[in-house]
């Protein structure tokens, strides 16, 4: 049940968190195409309507695939009840580490997605969004790199 469980934690943080860092890597930069797509020129609206359809399609992806994500933490922590290293530093750490960076995504990266496609965006709030979303992709990774080691793990890796 234990190989399972594992199984499915890593699964579901592949094809739950995966798409959220992707997509919310790629929002800003095709942000910042829309103020010059819609310049002057035969292919400017038609660039601008893409790119504009690009932001809504990426800002669904990081709302679907963050509620998604959910299955993660609940299979984790099924993980480790059965293992029996809830109590690890190294688990601890990736917990707490895993809640703010679900904290950036739901009160952070998301309202400023939304903010963007709502009224549109200045330099300085795409870079910040940019900022935030390279914030939450170091935070997965810190915590992707806790789970392969596991600091004082028996495994000998």
């Amino acid at each position: 049940m234990t190989k399972f469980l594992l199984a499915v934690h890593v699964i579901a943080a592949i094809l739950a968190i995966g798409p959220v860092a992707v997509a919310a890597s790629m929002f800003p930069p095709v942000a910042r195409r829309i103020p010059a797509a819609a310049g002057p020129g035969p292919t400017g609206p038609t660039d601008a309507t893409d790119a504009t359809a690009s932001l809504h399609l990426l800002h669904r992806i990081c709302r679907v695939y963050a509620v998604v994500g959910v299955v993660v933490p609940v299979f984790g922590f099924a993980t480790a009840s059965r293992m029996g290293v809830l109590g690890s530093p190294w688990l601890i750490v990736s917990i707490a580490l895993t809640v703010l960076a679900a904290l950036v995504l739901a009160a952070v990266i998301l309202p400023a997605q939304t903010a963007l496609l709502e009224g549109g965006g200045t330099e300085k709030r795409t870079a910040r969004l940019a900022m935030s979303t390279g914030l939450f992709n170091l935070l997965w990774a810190a915590v992707t790199v806790l789970m392969i080691v596991r600091p004082g793990s028996t495994t000998g890796a």
